[in-house]
């Protein structure tokens, strides 16, 4: 008795994997010999990409300056509402260390006198390459940003000190961008800045 449900065992697993086999073979399909390699399609993909043009003066051209714009209001605003809200590490991998060294004292002086900093940035009105030169590996770009933003600073008793937290200021900053043309990093770095 015991050997006749073994058979049914057997059978009802081998009829479970049949139809498991017929249904990803359904899905998946099978293979009629017609099929390219699947390498040598990925060969004739990658022969179609041209490879990335090498940055440096000559090939900063209209197109490069355009990305290199967006990129630059991105880092713009993500630096100024950072620096605002004294979160300095959050922006590291955008300034050089000369740059973050006087941010990160800036930060400390306003904590040392218990000051709050509160930025609400509105928008960008313009951004303008100024200037770009190579020097030496080293790509330097210098932009004018004209830019709405509403800021002021409280003290512990919640006093204002500076600015004026209704009041929309248009900021005038002129920012140097630098990057190392033989570089693969993407971010360029905040080498200097200018009110």
């Amino acid at each position: 008795m015991s050997h006749s449900f073994e058979y049914i065992d057997i059978i009802l697993l081998a009829m479970i994997a049949g139809f498991i086999f017929l249904r990803l073979r359904g899905i998946l399909g099978k293979k009629t010999g017609f099929e390219k390699d699947i390498n040598s399609r990925f060969n004739e993909k990658t022969s179609e990409v041209k490879t990335d043009v090498k940055l440096n003066f000559d090939t900063f051209d209209e197109k490069a300056k355009n990305e290199f714009l967006k990129g630059a209001k991105i880092a713009y605003e993500t630096i100024v509402t950072n620096f605002s809200k004294g979160r300095i590490k959050d922006i590291k991998s955008l300034l050089d260390i000369s740059v973050y060294e006087q941010f990160n004292t800036a930060i400390d002086e306003r904590n040392s006198k218990n000051y709050l900093s509160e930025t609400t940035f509105i928008g960008i009105n313009s951004a303008e390459i100024k200037n770009h030169e190579q020097n030496k590996n080293m790509l330097e770009v210098t932009v004018e940003f004209v830019s709405e933003i509403i800021s002021c600073i409280r003290d512990k008793e919640n006093q204002i000190v500076s600015g004026d937290p209704k009041k929309v200021k248009k900021v005038n900053d002129v920012w140097k961008f630098c990057k190392d043309s033989r570089s693969t990093n993407p971010n360029w770095l905040l080498v200097d800045t200018q009110a």
